[in-house]
């Protein structure tokens, strides 16, 4: 197989393994989908591609003009090294602060691991590309079961409800606390002889249940709940 034939073989890998792992991110509506990790990969094949033999010729003759004895070398790790710091500018693009919970960090987090696999497949390290896109993939399906099971707090619900006064508005806050929903914020405003109250709740994102958490609140005497979001 010649140099050029190589390549192409490479960089058709990077795509292939790239893609599965786009392939179960769109399959999570994720931000970063199918084309972005096929790109990001591609991309870092070709990237480590170009820095291992694009530069042969200047090599060759900044060697020729220098004369016998002069050792001419080349550094691929120097354009290899900067897709490490480049993919961090499109991983920032996927972390959004929603209700003051941060999301979009394991896509950015996959979009670099893809820009790695894509530099070992560059690189001719075509098993430990294939495990890692395994790896990766497992990963992805098995942390997020193990994480459920654990009850890690990833969403939040605001809860609006008006009380007579702040007494039947505690216990409501009291309420939720009892049942393990973490309050993480809580206002108050006084409206005419009510107390409109707004309560953002942390809650395990397997355990989100809008319409039961209305109909246990709406049971509670003196209690008007307006929305639950």
């Amino acid at each position: 197989m010649n140099i050029e034939m190589m390549m192409v073989a490479r960089m058709l890998l990077a795509g292939v393994l790239g893609g599965l792992v786009g392939l179960e991110r769109e399959y999570r509506s994720k931000e970063a989908g199918l084309r972005t990790h096929f790109l990001v990969c591609l991309g870092s094949a070709l990237f480590t591609l170009v820095s291992q033999y694009g530069f042969t010729d200047i090599v060759a003759g900044v060697a020729n003009a220098c004369g016998p004895g002069v050792d001419v070398r080349l550094d691929p790790g120097r354009v290899a090294a900067q897709i490490v710091t480049g993919i961090g500018f499109i991983g920032a693009g996927t972390i959004v602060l929603q209700r003051r919970i941060v999301v979009g960090l394991t896509t950015a987090a996959g979009l670099w691991t893809t820009a790695a696999i894509g530099m070992a497949v560059g690189g001719g390290l075509y098993f430990i590309a294939g495990f890692g896109t395994l790896l990766m993939l497992a990963g992805f399906e098995l942390l997020r079961q193990f994480s459920h099971n654990i009850g890690h707090l990833k969403q939040e619900l605001r809860v609006v409800f008006t009380a007579g006064d702040a007494a039947e508005a505690k216990t409501v806050v009291d309420t939720l606390r009892a049942a393990g929903r973490a309050v993480t914020s809580y206002s108050a405003v006084r409206s005419a002889d009510r107390l409109k109250i707004t309560v953002a709740l942390a809650v395990p994102e397997r355990s989100v249940d809008a319409g039961a958490l209305l109909d246990e609140l709406q049971r509670k005497p003196g209690i008007e709940v307006e929305c639950v979001e």
